[in-house]
């Protein structure tokens, strides 16, 4: 099983900045790409960006030039530098991992944390 704890969501000011942390845990046998997804109230969860164990990263359109995402895997954290922020931006952001756990792949999920960007 794979534990990722998602973390340094906030209320921000519109032009401000955040960053998340995404921690993972358990006993998979490997971590593949990860990525933080997001879902504002009433809308579909959406990608938001990914980055594979190479250090590729993807964006979404909404956020390039704006969010940054990097890893550590000698602390098994992932990171989300936010900057820019928009109203658009609220959502709860969910870190998600394609690990290999006992032999079989799958997609694992955090429970979010809360980002809300309002003046």
């Amino acid at each position: 099983q794979v534990q990722l704890v998602e973390s340094g969501g906030d209320l921000v000011k519109p032009g401000g900045s955040l960053r998340l942390s995404c921690v993972s845990s358990g006993s998979a046998e490997s971590i593949y790409a990860m990525g933080w997804y997001r879902q504002a109230p009433g809308k579909q969860r959406e990608l938001v960006a990914m980055i594979g164990t190479g250090g590729a990263t993807e964006y979404a359109e909404s956020v390039k030039g704006r969010f940054t995402t990097s890893r550590d895997n000698s602390k098994n954290t992932m990171f989300l530098q936010m900057n820019m922020l928009k109203s658009e931006d609220t959502a709860v952001y969910y870190c998600c991992a394609a690990a290999n756990v006992a032999g079989t792949d799958g997609l694992h999920w955090g429970r979010g944390t809360q980002v809300t960007v309002s003046s």
